[in-house]
């Protein structure tokens, strides 16, 4: 009986050393200088200028996340406006680094339809590495955005979730017009831990309050009723 004891002691501390949540800092410009050196620059093609980067362990491992933009301009009010953006995860392997997935994206233009973003930036303040459901794994959520003619208002959102190295994504147009807007949805996303989907529907909602999103009406019942695709035309 006492061995079965011990023993189911020890099993429930490797369960909550397993169970510990993911670390996430931020990283001055002396550590991203001390990571993301020249040479490691040039071998994973970081060439854009790095906006942020952070620190993230977890019970996988240690990663290191850089946010990266490519200046195209600068406007008269002294706003800097990005044509192009990337995103890089490190994972610390023994005395090297490897890549465990990059985003990139970049402004359109289609003057002839009359659509022209002027920019594309990270939105860090609704991105997130924490982990969400518990499971002692960070559960990223890069999020970032673009400003078309009318700023904000018909700009398009996209939201990145890496969920056991699977990418899932939710793409969304704002709109001036009421039959502009919409919202696509990886099927994917509706088998995410509850917790993950709450977190991503919370940042939603936070967009909307901030002035910097405009979901198509009705677009919660929408998500409960798991729709991968949901506009405002055929309402």
């Amino acid at each position: 009986m006492k061995k079965i004891f011990l023993l189911l002691f020890f099993l429930c501390l490797v369960s909550i050393g397993f169970s510990q949540k993911a670390v996430v800092q931020q990283m001055s410009k002396g550590d991203i200088d001390n990571i993301f050196t020249t040479g490691i620059n040039n071998q994973f093609s970081i060439d854009f200028p790095i906006w942020k980067a952070f620190r993230v362990s977890d019970n996988t491992g240690l990663y290191f996340i850089a946010l990266t933009e490519k200046s195209s301009s600068i406007t008269s009010n002294g706003d800097t406006l990005h044509d192009a953006i990337k995103a890089f995860c490190l994972q610390q392997q023994k005395d090297s680094l490897i890549k465990k997935w990059v985003i990139t994206d970049f402004v359109q233009k289609d003057p002839m339809q009359g659509f022209v973003e002027s920019s594309i930036w990270f939105w860090t303040k609704y991105t997130s590495f924490d982990d969400i459901d518990g499971d002692g794994v960070a559960d990223p959520i890069v999020i970032y955005g673009t400003n078309g003619q009318n700023g904000y208002d018909d700009g398009r959102i996209k939201f990145i979730i890496y969920f056991k190295n699977k990418k899932i994504a939710i793409r969304h147009q704002n709109g001036v017009l009421d039959d502009e807007r919409q919202t696509q949805v990886d099927a994917t996303f509706y088998t995410l831990p509850l917790s993950i989907q709450q977190a991503v529907q919370k940042k939603m909602k936070l967009m909307v309050a901030n002035g910097h999103a405009i979901f198509p009406y009705g677009w919660e019942k929408a998500m409960t009723k798991k729709k991968t695709f949901f506009s405002e035309r055929n309402e």
